[in-house]
């Protein structure tokens, strides 16, 4: 999956919009005002970090070598994926739709019932 097709994949997501609050470079995913993912525009490889349930970000750590500890971010909660010629694009979706889900997950009634009206 090369940038466009990651960037379209992640605005694609209902309720989805991105920014660059941290710098010019770095692309902030959220929904809702909370954070999904981030990309470096600058950054080659090119790679995504990602939210994750803490028990999980430890089993894909173990599977996977382009998958590591969140790089500038709670180690527990978030991975860093380097998208590489190793990683599929279903695994990759998959990784964001728990991120995007995890965060869904977490707002209020409210919020998730604006999402689906707005979408």
């Amino acid at each position: 999956m090369n940038f466009k097709q990651l960037n379209n994949y992640l605005l694609s997501k209902k309720g989805a919009a991105c920014d660059y609050p941290f710098d010019e470079t770095t692309r902030v995913y959220r929904v809702m005002d909370k954070m999904f993912a981030l990309i470096g525009d600058d950054k080659e490889p090119l790679s995504i970090n990602l939210k994750c349930n803490p028990l999980y970000a430890l089993e894909l750590r173990s599977l996977y070598p382009y998958i590591k500890s969140g790089y500038h971010m709670n180690k527990k909660h978030w991975n860093t994926v380097t998208i590489n010629k190793d990683i599929d694009d279903e695994l990759l979706q998959e990784l964001i739709d728990h991120s995007y889900e995890l965060v869904v997950s977490k707002l209020t009634k409210k919020q998730r019932e604006k999402i689906q009206y707005n979408s």
